[in-house]
């Protein structure tokens, strides 16, 4: 890690042996330094091309795009490129079995139910939920035409894309489940934009 390398270790050697899900704690702060160190650059380019083509952007509208851009990238982070820091890290598997994709609904989701522990049920299913809720509330801010559907469709299609990239990558399982949960999301996350802003 290389802005939370402190924090990690004085976090494993006080609690580690006390947290039973450590690996999920540890997955989101290797994820969070991640996308810290990819926000800058993206923080970089964004300025300098702001700089170049001198487009008057309000406050407001700027920092929507920079928040989205930040959740964007600890998505991906948490989901795709679990394994590694650098794109030339990333190993492609393209000759993985169809099989290994589940395209039956809530057959993978309801097996947890009977698992040793409860959270992976509950990080299956309200986990994918809470993740897209800020796309749904995000997207509409920093896109002009602020339509559900339109919403709904784009959070689909990254979901979609994010399953693809874990199958080829094998850093996750390929669930239909994951896309439904990941849609229920998003439209929880537009409802709450809709109500937010009508009194705005």
């Amino acid at each position: 890690m290389l802005f939370l390398q402190p924090l990690y270790e004085y976090i494993f050697h006080h609690y580690a042996a006390h947290i039973n899900h450590f690996a999920l704690i540890k997955l989101i702060l290797y994820s969070l330094d991640k996308t810290l160190f990819y926000f800058i650059i993206f923080v970089i380019i964004r300025l300098c091309w702001l700089l170049l083509v001198r487009h008057r952007r309000t406050l407001k509208s700027e920092a929507c795009v920079w928040i989205f851009s930040f959740y964007i990238i600890l998505l991906l982070m948490l989901t795709v490129f679990r394994d590694t820091y650098f794109p030339w890290q990333l190993t492609f598997n393209f000759h993985r079995s169809l099989s290994d994709i589940n395209l039956v609904f809530m057959k993978e989701t309801l097996k947890l139910t009977h698992g040793q522990s409860l959270l992976d049920f509950f990080y299956n299913s309200l986990g994918n939920v809470l993740w897209f809720i800020p796309f749904g509330f995000l997207f509409p801010t920093v896109i002009r035409k602020k339509s559900m559907v339109g919403t709904i469709l784009a959070g689909g299609c990254l979901s979609v894309i994010i399953e693809s990239l874990q199958f080829v990558l094998e850093t996750g399982v390929s669930d239909i489940d994951d896309v439904f949960f990941n849609v229920c999301g998003t439209i929880i996350g537009f409802i709450l934009y809709r109500i937010i802003y009508r009194f705005l």
